[in-house]
């Protein structure tokens, strides 16, 4: 069940010009960034859009995901009123056992981006879950047994330098055009999942690169500005 509906979508305004300061005037007052990073105990903070990986070199904005554009921040608040809407389909004691699952999780917020490539042949979408520490590996833990057991997935790239991270392939026949991959990991607080589209075969350590720069990233301790 795909859990999260609502949309904060904050703006990033264009700098205004600067103007050129007369002799006698004021110094003028400069913006600062918000800072983000990772405390030492694995909790993240700043914005998540800010976390989220910037669009890098061979690359440009993906398209939307779903109904929530190509780089957005869910809050919890809408997260939690789209599982109340989903909820509605299901039994009253499944729906009651659900919500109480949900309220445990601590859920903060999700960050979506995507990109695509310059040459249109892979497109790429990050998400960022945040939420309690404990569900967050458990959750990683259990992808990585349920794809890795049940012999429906082909076993995709490692990540060098994050063992906590792992990649599987799609079932597909060999002769198909276009291939899938995901990876996630388990960062803190925050569950990262990738999801890969891209022409036959996909270029794998490109990938890797990118994931590895995605977690990087959120790295802890640490903060950036």
């Amino acid at each position: 069940m795909a859990i999260g509906v609502g949309i904060i979508k904050t703006q990033y305004d264009d700098p205004a010009p600067a103007v050129a300061a007369g002799p006698s005037a004021a110094p003028v007052p400069t913006a600062t960034a918000t800072p983000f990073g990772a405390k030492s105990n694995g909790n993240h903070f700043g914005s998540l859009r800010d976390l989220l990986l910037p669009v890098p070199a061979g690359y440009e904005p993906g398209p939307d995901e779903g109904g929530y554009g190509n780089d957005t921040e869910l809050g919890a608040e809408f997260l939690s009123a789209e599982l109340d809407d989903e909820l509605q389909q299901i039994p009253k004691d499944k729906r009651d056992k659900l919500r109480s699952y949900w309220e445990g999780l601590h859920v903060k917020a999700t960050g979506v981006r995507t990109y695509r490539t310059s040459e249109d042949d892979l497109v790429v979408g990050l998400k960022l879950r945040q939420f309690n520490q404990q569900e967050v590996q458990k959750l990683n833990e259990y992808t990585a047994v349920f794809t890795g057991d049940t012999g429906l997935f082909r076993i995709g790239p490692e990540i060098p330098g994050h063992p906590e991270a792992h990649c599987y392939l799609m079932p597909a026949p060999p002769s198909a055009p276009i291939d899938y991959l995901e990876c996630s990991a388990a960062e803190g607080d925050l569950l990262v999942v990738m999801n890969v589209e891209g022409v036959a075969p996909l270029p794998k350590d490109r990938i890797v690169a990118l994931f590895t720069l995605q977690l990087d990233r959120l790295a802890r301790p640490g903060a950036s500005a």
